[in-house]
């Protein structure tokens, strides 16, 4: 299982979706942040950027982030 890549995060695809789920199953964001020890405005990115997405495509958007950084390194 990879770990997603944003500023240093400690947290699996698997771990992001279950907390927004949680989120989404009547869980306050006050609730879930302090279970995984984060700050809520990282909740907040999390929801914004992944919001109603499934694993499979937070896995390809992944593929996708770091096919476009290897083509930006290519370009340099």
């Amino acid at each position: 299982m990879q770990t997603v890549t944003i500023k240093n995060c400690k947290f699996s695809e698997s771990q992001i979706i279950k907390a927004l789920k949680d989120n989404q199953q009547r869980r306050s964001v006050s609730d879930v942040s302090r279970e995984l020890g984060i700050d809520k405005s990282t909740f907040y990115y999390w929801r914004n950027k992944y919001g109603g997405m499934e694993q499979q495509q937070l896995k390809l958007l992944e593929e996708l982030e770091d096919e476009n950084n290897k083509l930006k390194q290519d370009v340099r």
